[in-house]
């Protein structure tokens, strides 16, 4: 009887060994998971930490989301986000929102930055047959800098001459001007050819500041 009870209890401490070895393991496993998902997620967000992205808008009538959704994007994967207009100050777009310019395009030094964006909105325009934003637009090209304008803004890119030949979209109501530079329109929310980024209005901002931080992070 004795040797009947001791067996029991060596089965019984058995189990218990087993049941607590299983436990660490499957806690281990989780916290490996945990902490794999945590390193993955923070370096999703900084993937382009230090990026210093330029966005150029209108110093009247720019349109809102075009900045706000590629700024939020970019900032959330650790870029550095500064912004232009024709000159410094507070620059307010087409529904209200105030933003302030913390320089003007004509002190801009193209090769601090690792992307100069054209934001778009019936302000663009002003930049359309600009000297300076031409010559922002051709610098980045020849600097191999990310180069992104949405909306309207494209038509910018394309009198400035880097446009030729690309494929790239912008607001369907300017799709010929693009044509009339030499590039090839495609109509699709977002475009990219090279370090080209561009992109058809509003609707599409957050998946254009996408396009734009997979540029930014295949250059890291």
């Amino acid at each position: 009887m004795r040797s009947l009870s001791s067996y029991f209890q060596r089965i019984i401490s058995e189990d218990s060994l087993l049941l607590r070895v299983s436990v660490v393991c499957l806690l281990s496993l989780f916290l490996a998971q945990g902490m794999a998902f945590s390193d993955g997620g923070e370096a999703e967000m900084h993937r382009i930490s230090k990026k210093k992205v330029l966005f150029i808008v209108a110093h009247e009538n720019f349109r809102d989301e075009e900045l706000e959704e590629p700024k939020r994007v970019l900032g959330g994967q650790g870029a550095d986000t500064i912004i232009a207009s024709s000159q410094p100050g507070m620059a307010e777009g087409m529904l209200g929102d105030v933003v302030k310019a913390d320089l003007s395009i004509k002190d801009v030094k193209v090769g601090d930055y690792d992307a100069v964006i054209f934001i778009g909105g019936v302000g663009a325009e002003e930049y359309w047959d600009d000297p300076t934003a031409h010559a922002i637009a051709r610098e980045s090209v020849k600097q191999n800098i990310v180069l992104g304008a949405i909306c309207i803004a494209p038509v910018t890119l394309a009198r400035a001459g880097v446009l030729h030949g690309k494929r790239a979209t912008a607001f369907n109501s300017v799709a010929r001007e693009l044509e009339k530079a030499g590039a090839r329109y495609t109509g699709t929310p977002v475009e990219r050819d090279g370090l080209i980024i561009t992109a058809d209005g509003p609707a599409n901002a957050t998946q254009f500041g996408g396009a734009v931080a997979e540029a930014l992070a295949g250059r890291a």
